[in-house]
């Protein structure tokens, strides 16, 4: 129901390389946390209980020589702290539900790479210990294998190599005369099938299509995806925007 709401309003971001989604949808999210936090709080109060928490840090440091009072002063800046958050909070009643749907979004069309016509890809199940038996992978029309599709359980772990042509599809796994599904998606878009059934029935943990993971952001050979990406770049919009509107 909220990918029908979503889908219309963000997907025609999915056309931009991906790390210009994410710092769009940064962008956007943190200009509305800003935004709502800014008119859902006392602003007035906010500014005083940040300022005598300045003034209690400072106070502090000048008492390292007297420690039995330091944590007096360090005591009532807890209490200021804990005052501090619980107006904080109010402004979460409002942003908590939203973000969580626009979350799910990004999660759903920016975690893996699509899967492409003519790619090659893996399609696993992963069993429990001690599962014996055989494998039966049954592809519909338009997909191909490399390698056989009937398979005997000797790990927990069992890969088929496929590829095939643009569509949806529907894989089959047949395993000791019970039969399980998996959703297959071939796009040059940026999109895919949910890649893990969770399935938990005492002989197969979970069945996955092994799209590979999308890495939107390399600072200096370290590879973020998208939440890491966009957590980065929310503290920085945050520290400019608070500071543009005089947030506290």
């Amino acid at each position: 129901m909220f990918e029908g709401v979503l889908s219309p309003v963000f997907d025609p971001l999915l056309s931009l390389p991906m790390l210009w989604v994410v710092v769009i949808m940064a962008l956007i999210i943190t200009f509305l946390i800003t935004l709502i936090y800014k008119f859902t709080t006392n602003q007035n109060l906010m500014k005083e209980l940040k300022n005598e928490m300045k003034e209690l840090q400072k106070e502090m440091k000048e008492l390292k020589s007297n420690p039995q009072k330091m944590m007096e002063v360090q005591k009532k800046a807890m209490q200021t702290n804990m005052k501090y958050m619980s107006h904080s909070m109010r402004s979460m009643l409002f942003t908590f539900i939203p973000i969580i749907l626009i979350f799910g979004w990004m999660n759903s069309h920016l975690a893996y790479e699509p899967i492409l016509p003519g790619q090659e890809f893996t399609t696993s199940v992963l069993f429990y210990d001690n599962v014996k038996g055989g494998v039966k992978l049954t592809i519909p029309e338009g997909i191909s294998a490399s390698g056989k599709l009937d398979k005997t359980i000797e790990d927990t772990a069992i890969k088929w190599v496929l590829k095939g042509n643009e569509g949806e599809y529907l894989l089959e796994y047949n395993i000791n005369g019970k039969g399980y599904t998996k959703e297959l998606l071939i796009t040059k878009e940026q999109s895919y099938a949910k890649p893990i059934k969770i399935v938990k029935d005492k002989t197969v943990r979970q069945i996955s299509i092994d799209n590979n993971k999308m890495k939107v952001l390399n600072l200096f050979g370290w590879k973020l995806g998208w939440l890491g990406s966009y957590i980065i770049l929310s503290i920085i919009f945050s520290m400019v925007l608070r500071k543009l509107f005089k947030v506290y």
